[in-house]
């Protein structure tokens, strides 16, 4: 642990120096000053965790100098040294941030128990402080990467659905990344300090997924032999991320239902209600609306989960996207693998961007892994990319206006061997706008 430090302000030598020899025992750094000027300058060797401050002293009084000590650090705890007679004094003191006062003459084991006390507490201020630091580091790993168009409308709508508590429905195509969006909204919420727990409803069994969800009491069936939280109780204070909504049956949804308009639920085999207070994230890549018409979704479920809905795009309609997601994802597993590879080919990059990617985000992440697991030179060459032929090429119809001008500017600084001033001749436009351009669909030379 740090060594704590310790200002003592009295007019008195004798005060001065028995404080000092008691918290120097104690392991304390200490500091003295006879007078409010004095201890203005020793304030410079701080910060101090604890300034002790006598009220009544010649020239600045005590009340004047804790003014000017809070100004200087707001983080310093004060304690007043008063005689009984200015006691109402020290009051004010404690009006005007003063942590305590202590009453002269003083009490060593008295004044000992009140620093132990102040130093308890601003170490659990300052655990508190590193924890949430932490919690914001890891949830600031949920990055959503793309420069398009889609995917930066995307990112507005996660900021500003964040900043509620309402429902949200993420809707896309197996692969495109809707737990990332999910993890983005929790890491952008008020609710971040708290966990977000995911449930893939399309996994369990419906059998399994009541005792998933809500818990169960101890016997509540065969093998309950202790009781266990379900992921709603988990989520308390949270986000409870349900992905393939689509996918559950009938009675969970209205079980489900019930959770959500009350925040109250019965654990299988209990009688007691628990209660949390939760925000529910749904995924799916089916279609609700349909679902609902065919009879197989409840209309009220889905209108009460149904608040607020962001639509991920697929990989081929991202174009712009996939040379940024493969640089990151080829860095990522680099690093991973301890292995010396930091560029793709232009080969290998025309590849990655005539393919369909029917996987997706995700096909196009385990593509990259695996060139990286088998690659031998500094960049991934098209051979060591598992690509099906029979996906190759997509059709000029399917691609957006971005993605083929795209393409055919890295055609032409291909043809230029990357001069600029050529190549945006031969474009016909200016170098500052193709600079732009360039920038805006991470195209590197």
């Amino acid at each position: 642990m740090k060594q704590r430090k310790i200002l003592i302000v009295d007019d008195e030598l004798s005060v001065r120096q028995s404080l000092e020899e008691w918290f120097v025992e104690d392991g304390f750094q200490v500091w003295t000053a006879g007078d409010g000027e004095k201890a203005l300058h020793k304030m410079d060797a701080g910060p101090f965790d604890i300034v002790i401050i006598d009220l009544k002293m010649p020239g600045m009084d005590g009340i004047s100098l804790q003014k000017r000590v809070r100004e200087i650090d707001r983080q310093a705890a004060i304690v007043i040294l008063t005689a009984y007679a200015s006691v109402e004094t020290a009051v004010e003191a404690l009006k005007l941030g003063a942590y305590d006062y202590v009453t002269k003459p003083v009490d060593p084991d008295d004044l000992s128990n009140l620093v132990r006390n102040i130093l308890r507490q601003k170490e659990l201020a300052e655990e508190n402080v590193q924890l949430k630091e932490q919690v914001s580091e890891l949830v600031g790993t949920a990055e959503i990467i793309g420069q398009s168009a889609k995917m930066q409308r995307v990112t507005e709508l996660i900021r500003t659905v964040a900043e509620t508590d309402s429902s949200v429905v993420i809707r896309g195509e197996s692969g495109t990344g809707k737990e990332l969006v999910a993890r983005a909204i929790h890491s952008h919420s008020k609710r971040r300090f708290f966990p977000i727990v995911a449930v893939n409803s399309g996994s369990i069994p419906e059998t399994l997924l009541e005792s998933e969800l809500f818990g169960h009491e101890k016997g509540a069936f065969t093998g309950a032999q202790y009781r266990r939280k379900g992921k709603i109780e988990l989520a308390n204070g949270g986000t409870l991320f349900l992905d393939e909504i689509g996918d559950i049956a009938s009675k969970m949804q209205v079980d489900l239902l019930r959770v959500l308009e009350t925040k109250r639920f019965t654990r299988l085999g209990g009688t007691q209600d628990v209660s949390s207070d939760f925000r529910l994230v749904c995924a799916t890549n089916r279609n609700l609306e349909q679902l609902v018409e065919a009879g197989t979704f409840r209309e009220d479920l889905y209108y009460r989960i149904n608040v607020f809905s962001v639509e991920v795009p697929p990989l081929r309609e991202r174009r712009e996207d996939i040379l940024p997601l493969a640089q990151h994802f080829l860095g990522k597993y680099a690093r991973a693998m301890g292995k010396v590879i930091t560029d793709i080919s232009p080969d290998a990059e025309a590849t990655l961007q005539g393919y369909r990617w029917p996987g997706n985000v995700r096909e196009l992440e385990n593509a990259i892994e695996r060139a990286v697991v088998i690659g031998k030179g500094p960049a991934i060459t098209p051979a060591d990319l598992p690509l099906s032929a029979t996906n190759q090429r997509a059709e000029p119809a399917e691609q957006s206006l971005a993605a083929l001008e795209r393409e055919h500017i890295e055609r032409v600084l291909r043809e230029m061997d990357g001069n600029i001033s050529r190549s945006a001749k031969a474009l016909g436009i200016d170098r500052a706008t193709l600079y732009n351009k360039l920038k805006r669909y991470g195209i590197r030379r």
